[in-house]
């Protein structure tokens, strides 16, 4: 399942400087998520390795920390983590880049660590704002797009919820977040290409199940991964749900490799299992899907 071309496919400031290769472009890097992009050499698939390992070539490695919580680490050994709650296991690991939306403590946390260099938060600081990130560090562009999420009572906060975009490998990596809505023509077109998706499936407090179907068949994900879910319910409820039209694997851990010359030619679902991350041993401790 090899691609010999990808289709056509903002922000915070630094808290400290990058070292090295790592450092923050202050010129933002054109998106190949929407401009035409040269797909990379074929490599070898690969399901599991230990978060800790080298990533391969042309490759990205996600590991499903917790709930709405991602580490995504690049060739070049960055690491961003998605829904960044201020723990994400017994490491010593410092992310290069966290996200954050306010939906829930379970998406955010007030006091990142101030090691962190790039904390990126998905809503602006005046009520229903909206922000912009385009952050370039080392081998990873990172960028959002702004959309609506429920506040108190019920009510609506405009731009209180951020899709955030990792582009890396040659691959678009989108985060939904906690997304309520969805998104407009706009808001689509400023997305570009998604190679990967990651879906939240709780079915309620985000988005009813056929909605968030419309999102994904909209946004042509070839990979999509479950998150937000809660309890093994939900989970099998939305696979039992997408099952006849998407193909299902799952992964049997949290970790997964992907690359753009090996994404699949039917949409898959990948059902990764929660785990904190560890640096006492190659595997991960167990998460719980209420964490």
């Amino acid at each position: 399942m090899i691609r010999t071309l990808a289709a056509a496919c903002l922000g915070l400031a630094a808290l400290a400087p990058l070292a090295g290769p790592a450092a923050a472009q202050s010129d933002a890097q054109p998106s190949h998520c929407i401009a035409i992009a040269d797909a990379a050499p074929g490599i070898e698939y690969l399901h599991k390795a230990s978060w800790q390992a080298p990533v391969p070539r042309y490759s990205v490695r996600l590991h499903y920390i917790t709930h709405a919580s991602f580490l995504i680490r690049t060739e070049e050994g960055l690491n961003a983590v998605t829904d960044f709650t201020g723990y994400i296991g017994n490491t010593t690991m410092i992310p290069d880049v966290v996200t954050m939306n306010h939906a829930h403590s379970s998406h955010w946390t007030a006091h990142p660590d101030p090691a962190i260099p790039h904390v990126l938060q998905g809503w602006g600081e005046d009520f229903g704002t909206g922000i912009d990130h385009h952050v370039r560090i080392g081998d990873m562009t990172v960028r959002n797009v702004s959309t609506d999420i429920r506040s108190g009572f019920g009510n609506r906060e405009e731009s209180g919820n951020s899709i955030f975009v990792f582009e890396t490998a040659g691959l678009c990596i989108v985060h939904l977040g906690h997304l309520h809505h969805e998104p407009n023509e706009q808001q689509y077109a400023a997305l570009g290409r998604a190679d990967v998706l990651m879906v939240p499936v709780d079915g309620g407090y985000t988005m009813p199940r056929g909605n968030m179907i419309e999102v994904v068949e909209r946004l042509k994900a070839p990979i999509v991964i479950p998150m937000h879910w809660f309890s093994t319910y939900a989970l099998e409820d939305f696979l039992d749900g997408v099952s006849e039209i998407w193909a299902v694997e799952r992964v049997g851990g949290p970790t997964l490799e992907v690359s753009l010359a090996d994404l699949p030619d039917r949409r898959t679902v990948m059902v990764l299992e929660p785990g904190w991350l560890t640096d006492a041993a190659a595997d991960e401790a167990p998460a719980t899907p209420s964490d």
